[in-house]
């Protein structure tokens, strides 16, 4: 196999129609390229939208209640009712899969008018427990997030989202310590947040405020009213299984019927999660379909080219046997010369695809704002695309063994007489 003479022998064959050899090839190297291109821009995809949505907590959902949509122990459809902070209570205790709850309330009517000496600025006030850090994390800049000493003292304190920040303060001064004034009510803030998503979600997260829960319950004159609850299931738990729990009780705690399934809006991210990893999933599918199904046209493209150059070797092949070649000489010549043609093309189309993929990346980093982008960091799994090299050219030796065996079984007296 290392005998220099017989590579010599294989590449002049090969030479000797370059034209023939060149396309013959090009479907080899162009089905890797596009194999390699599909799998860096799916991983480019699938990280972007990964990166938008943050370290969200993926084993989470989200609760909140609608009208009713049945009649049930007196009360009539349409009904509008609410959680409350009994309500929280009763889930901690009754419901141990749950690993945090957090409720929530909001500044009723929509976004406040915001006011820092003369700048302003219209955003959404959140009322949340220290809780809403763990299942959806922001990142700190400066000071500190809300803590349980707040909630019960009923502080009047905020933590800013960055945009709030720049709009009232701009980018020098600090605004720890400050009082911004909130729906003509003063408030300190203790701390700066930058939000780990992008794109719309993280711009109005970014444009948001914190304010402990029940600071704003109070501050509002909403009782012990409950917007909605997040919730984080323990992970050796299924949300799905855990939601159903939350509603039965909060139903039943609410003269709800148990079959109003309308009565609840919710938010399963696990579902969500799942579905958008199957959407990757089959991206990946179909990108291996496509681009093995490509590989194979060319290696049949090889192995229909190497068919055509025993035929036109046929006198040669047959001078050889003459002169004393084994059939298994003659064979392996004519399988190295297939695996040489699928080994340099693919080699070529695997180096000028990754290339293509960093050269897409480097181009990215240094001209797209990852805030701003759905694709990011497209990246090539080295392993699974050696892989797919190392089936390429195992196939090119199949590929090559057809017309090999075809050469072997021609007699040497037969093969002498051939014209050409």
């Amino acid at each position: 196999m290392f005998d220099s003479d017989r590579w010599r022998e294989i590449i002049s064959s090969l030479a000797k129609n370059k034209i023939r050899t060149i396309v013959t090839a090009f479907g080899v190297f162009w089905g890797i390229l596009m194999l390699v291109i599909m799998l860096g821009s799916g991983k480019g995809l699938q990280n972007g939208m990964f990166y938008i949505l943050g370290d969200f907590a993926t084993n989470s959902l989200f609760i909140w209640t609608q009208p009713t949509t049945e009649p049930y122990k007196g009360f009539p459809k349409n009904r509008q009712w609410f959680f409350n902070n009994d309500d929280t209570k009763a889930i901690r205790e009754n419901i141990t899969e749950i690993e945090v709850v957090t409720p929530r309330v909001q500044a009723p009517t929509g976004n406040q008018l915001v006011v820092y000496k003369k700048n302003t600025g219209s955003f959404a006030i959140n009322g949340d427990y220290p809780e809403t850090n763990r299942l959806d994390p922001v990142t700190i800049l400066e000071g500190r997030f809300i803590n349980y000493l707040d909630l019960i003292e009923k502080r009047k304190v905020v933590v800013i989202g960055q945009r709030v920040k720049e709009q009232l303060f701009g980018p020098e001064e600090s605004p720890l310590g400050k009082y911004i004034q909130i729906s003509g009510m003063y408030f300190q803030v203790v701390g700066v947040f930058k939000s780990k998503h992008t794109q719309d979600w993280g711009r109005s997260q970014n444009e948001s405020i914190f304010m402990p829960f029940t600071t704003l319950q109070k501050a509002y004159n909403l009782g012990n009213i409950v917007f909605y609850y997040g919730i984080m299931v323990k992970p050796q738990y299924h949300v799905a299984d855990v939601e159903k729990k939350v509603r039965r009780l909060l139903a039943s705690r609410h003269n709800v019927s148990p079959n109003d399934y309308m009565a609840f809006g919710s938010q399963n991210i696990e579902e969500q999660f799942k579905q958008m990893n199957g959407v990757f999933i089959g991206i990946r599918f179909l990108t291996w379909f496509v681009g093995i199904l490509t590989l194979f046209a060319g290696v049949v493209g090889v192995s229909n080219i190497m068919l055509v150059i025993i035929r036109e070797r046929t006198k040669e092949i047959g001078i050889q046997r003459a002169l004393g070649a084994t059939p298994l000489h003659i064979l392996t010549q004519i399988i190295l010369e297939s695996i040489l043609l699928t080994f340099l093309a693919g080699l070529i189309g695997m180096a000028i695809g990754i290339g293509i993929i960093q050269g897409v990346d480097t181009i990215l980093k240094h001209t797209v704002n990852p805030e701003n982008a759905y694709f990011l960091n497209p990246e090539v799994d080295i392993r699974a695309v050696l892989s797919a090299f190392v089936l390429l050219v195992v196939a090119g030796a199949f590929a090559g063994s057809l017309p090999a065996w075809h050469a072997i079984r021609i007699k040497p007296v037969d093969a002498i007489r051939t014209e050409i």
